[in-house]
């Protein structure tokens, strides 16, 4: 199996825009490329290729440094642009440069020249290059295409002969309308080791073995991969079940959200229902008022007509507090503190009636409920301020009769 970085150096000069190779020769040598590439690549795919301008604006320049990606060298190729002579030394000594450079230093390094243009360099001088070459354990192959003349294909050939180690370099010349460039590279030496591979792999996988490895072969290998697929699948598997454990959380998360927004929607409606009751609250709170007041004995017992007067008044306060509740919620500006400390308004509502007069006053001293009601109606302060008045003016009273009592005759007092 070939294990190489292989630095492919084309032939951008201006001789290939000649057309004796059909579409161009700078097309044929771009298809050509891109079947190296692609045969290099598979036959090892930690195989790198790499792509070096021979000509150009800027001279020799490197395209794309060894890789193993395929779609890089292919982008490449196309912003290559046409222009200038080639420089074919310095073009070798940059793929070497290149190599020497490579990320895995396991790889083999091989250089595949395109030369469509007539070499002007000396013979003695490409000899030099190849033993240099030779010496660093680089292989060559020399495509010859295009131009022909006398002098180059005895200059590529001694090039090749001073590189070659064991057979391991290689040049092939095409001729115009022999056939398509890339076919005839196909079917050369330069690819037969390449096309073994390919053709050992596409063996191995119509053998029907699992991961394409005889395991009588290479147990080992075949082990460690079955080892690297149950690691593979079980996190997979894995990866599966926290997914669906995540997807099952926030399905339960939403469902919650939902039912706490279906708890919450009476809540909107609490002050209606509060106003509702309202009215039932407060004959049960008249009620026990009422219950209390008769029992006590004392002298500010409530008559019955003094309490219907009072639920009057109550009644009236309560129709102005829905009012102006109402006004509030449509919009209206209006204070519920008006209602209840309008004081003026209050004392005529509760001291101006027929009936009510002192004994309401006394009432208010003893009975606590009427007097929550009292403080309700016209303020706490003013309801105490009042109940304070009230007290002194009974103290007063209860003195001025004592006072009669003790001046009054003996007879008197005796009857």
């Amino acid at each position: 199996m070939v294990f190489e970085a292989t630095m492919i150096c084309v032939d951008n000069s201006e001789w290939m825009r000649n057309e004796d190779f059909r579409p161009s020769r700078f097309a044929a040598q771009s298809d050509a490329v891109a079947m190296v590439c692609s045969a290099k690549m598979q036959a090892n795919l930690e195989s790198s290729v790499g792509v070096l301008a021979m000509a150009g604006r800027r001279g020799v320049s490197v395209l794309v440094t060894p890789t193993n990606d395929f779609g890089e060298v292919l982008a490449r190729m196309q912003d290559l642009e046409i222009f200038g002579e080639v420089n074919l030394t310095a073009a070798i000594q940059v793929a070497q440069l290149a190599l020497k450079n490579r990320q895995n230093k396991q790889q083999q390094q091989r250089i595949i020249v395109f030369v469509g243009s007539p070499v002007i360099d000396a013979k003695n001088v490409l000899e030099a290059i190849g033993e240099k070459l030779k010496k660093n354990n680089v292989a060559l192959d020399v495509v010859d295409f295009g131009e022909s003349d006398d002098e180059k294909p005895e200059k590529l050939e001694a090039l090749v002969a001073a590189v070659s180690s064991g057979g391991n370099s290689h040049i092939i010349h095409v001729l115009p309308g022999e056939d398509f460039l890339s076919n005839v590279i196909l079917s050369s030496p330069i690819l037969a080791e390449d096309q073994k591979s390919v053709s050992a792999a596409a063996a191995r996988r119509a053998s029907g073995f699992e991961f394409c490895v005889d395991p009588n072969v290479d147990p080992e290998l075949a082990l460690v991969l079955q080892v690297s697929m149950e690691e593979e699948r079980a996190r997979q598997e894995a990866a599966a079940e926290e997914s669906s454990e995540t997807e099952s959380t926030c399905q339960s998360s939403t469902s919650n959200d939902e039912t706490v927004m279906a708890d919450t929607e009476p809540e909107l409606n609490l002050y209606t229902e509060d106003q509702r009751n309202l009215q039932k609250d407060e004959d049960q709170l008249w009620q026990q008022a009422h219950a209390m007041s008769i029992e006590d004995g004392n002298p500010g017992t409530l008559r019955a007509a003094d309490a219907e007067l009072l639920k009057a008044v109550a009644d009236e306060v309560e129709f102005v507090l829905q009012m102006s509740v109402q006004e509030q919620g449509t919009g209206a500006q209006s204070d519920m503190n008006e209602v209840f400390w309008d004081q003026p308004f209050s004392q005529s509502m509760t001291y101006a009636l027929p009936g009510a007069g002192a004994d309401l006053d006394d009432l208010l001293l003893y009975n606590k409920d009427l007097q929550e009601w009292h403080e309700l109606l016209i303020g706490p302060h003013e309801a105490r301020k009042q109940r304070r008045k009230q007290r002194k003016k009974q103290q007063k009273q209860q003195q001025r009769k004592h006072e009669e009592k003790e001046d009054a005759p003996e007879g008197d007092k005796c009857l």
